[in-house]
């Protein structure tokens, strides 16, 4: 599984895919920081986060979109598939992977978030709470994206797929002004993804959340290795 880390984080950064999310996303971090800076309150510190995490939910189809989708356009799958190596082991890499390329990004926002807590206090609970929960979101999204792309040779479509699904899940939660039925709405409350991260953008660490994210991830890396197993068999 380590060899399949190093080949997927070489890849990123081989094409122009890992620096180019990278740097859109510390782009945007240092222009909403600047912002902050102008305004001389680290009160608006929490909304560059909520911001940015709109912004991040975009980046991930582009970072999960290459995935599986361009082996299958470039037939190099059918070697990787016949690799010394489990299928869960390969999905479980290329998460990773993709986890590691949007977690540079998230933690290089930290930067200007100690430029000016040199100068000012900072709520460091609400900062950290929100990096860790966009990247548990995230991690969940990546797991998904990783699962489109390996149903699909077009990395087109792999992306806006994810980017539907994202969107899909963020405003899930919207439904329930529609809905009359309690069960409907536990049952909304209980998947939908933003209800799950808002714990975080208020500082606390919820286990249920944390776990709730992880076992996406699970679910969907096992659904992708599934997938996989299907074709090496085939």
């Amino acid at each position: 599984m380590r060899a399949i880390v190093k080949r997927e984080l070489k890849a990123y950064f081989i094409s122009p895919i890992g620096y180019a999310c990278i740097a859109i996303l510390l782009a945007l971090y240092g222009y909403y920081f600047y912002q902050v800076m102008m305004l001389r309150s680290s009160y608006y510190i929490q909304s560059v986060y909520s911001t940015m995490f709109i912004w991040s939910m975009m980046v991930i189809p582009i970072i999960t979109m290459r995935s599986f989708s361009e082996e299958i356009r470039n037939r190099t799958d059918q070697a990787l598939l016949t690799a010394p190596v489990g299928v869960t082991s390969i999905v479980v890499g290329k998460f990773l992977a993709a986890v590691a390329v949007f977690a540079i990004a998230l933690l290089g926002s930290l930067i200007p978030a100690v430029v000016i807590g040199l100068h000012s206090s900072l709520s460091w609970a609400h900062i950290f709470g929100n990096i860790l929960g966009t990247l548990l979101y995230g991690a969940g999204m990546i797991a998904v994206g990783i699962y489109i792309s390996s149903l699909t040779q077009s990395q087109i479509v792999a992306a806006i797929s994810t980017f539907g699904v994202s969107i899909i899940l963020m405003v899930v939660n919207q439904l329930n002004g529609l809905v009359t039925d309690e069960n409907v709405t536990k049952v909304i409350n209980w998947i939908s993804f933003d209800t799950r991260f808002q714990p975080f953008t208020k500082g606390i660490l919820n286990i249920p959340s944390i776990v709730f994210f992880l076992s996406v991830a699970a679910v969907f890396i096992f659904l992708t290795a599934r997938k996989l197993e299907s074709k090496r068999w085939s």
